[in-house]
């Protein structure tokens, strides 16, 4: 993570966590027993409201921020490159897995891993758990650090920094590598996808993942399709909610077709 530039706003997003899992289940998330049945009774079907309710919650605001307007679309307007910082090879694996499953899920959006830290634009620490607070003092400082976990008391976090154009330009999440196979890819899902841009988090939205109360562990349907809406060519950086309102019901009408394929919905 990157030293944050004191002219450039900085957002940040916190999962918290807390399930007991067996670590030494499999890596792969459908063989994880509480993702598994998580998926089996998992919730497929919402009204365009219900969408769109979650997409101008979680687009808009942010769960915490340290300066700068919060009332703008941010996303990013160039190919995304994660590059995984950290020494445990099974987790960089996984990390890689969730990439390749966000990519094959959002439509427009170009994302993928690379070797090179310099290459990223999204670059993901792997600390382990006792780590966590001294690595995020290390990036913000003791006394944002302090804030943080007063505030937040995250599990992980992730925090973006966008250009005057709303458009973002960089990324850096922090995962704990060591609390179970659950809690990590709940975890770098619900980051990765809040350091895409949609990191207001919401406690009104029962569906999504971006609910600190929610714990999925894998891409849900319902978080497919604000990620789909947010990344649609029509959603443009820096536009209000009055102008994404504008564009939304040709939008969704597209986003709907596009997730019914990629998961086989009738």
């Amino acid at each position: 993570m990157s030293q944050p530039r004191s002219s450039i706003p900085i957002f940040f997003a916190a999962a918290l966590t807390a399930c007991l899992v067996d670590t030494t289940v499999p890596a792969a998330a459908t063989e994880v027993p509480a993702i598994a049945a998580r998926q089996r009774n998992e919730k497929k079907v919402f009204t365009d409201a219900e969408i769109v309710e979650g997409f101008l919650k979680t687009a808009f605001g942010a769960e915490y921020h340290l300066a700068g307007r919060v009332d703008r679309i941010r996303k990013y307007d160039s190919p995304v490159r994660v590059f995984a910082d950290g020494s445990r090879a099974d987790r960089k694996a996984q990390l890689a897995k969730v990439v390749a499953d966000i990519r094959g899920k959002v439509q427009h959006l170009d994302i993928a891993m690379t070797d090179s830290n310099d290459a990223a634009n999204v670059v993901v620490k792997l600390v382990r758990d006792r780590e966590l607070y001294r690595t995020i003092a290390t990036f913000y400082g003791q006394e944002r650090a302090k804030e943080i976990r007063s505030s937040l008391d995250p599990q992980c976090l992730s925090g973006f920094r966008k250009n005057e154009n709303y458009e973002i330009e960089h990324s850096d999440v922090i995962l704990t590598v060591d609390n179970g196979d659950f809690v990590f890819l709940d975890c770098a899902y619900e980051e990765l996808l809040q350091s895409l841009g949609p990191i207001n988090d919401t406690a009104t939205v029962p569906w999504t993942m971006f609910n600190d109360s929610v714990s999925m562990g894998y891409f849900d349907v319902y978080d497919q399709y604000l990620l789909n809406l947010l990344y649609d060519p029509r959603i443009k950086p820096g536009m209000n909610v009055q102008e994404v309102k504008a564009v939304l019901p040709a939008v969704l009408t597209d986003v709907r077709t596009w997730v019914a394929k990629v998961n086989h919905l009738e």
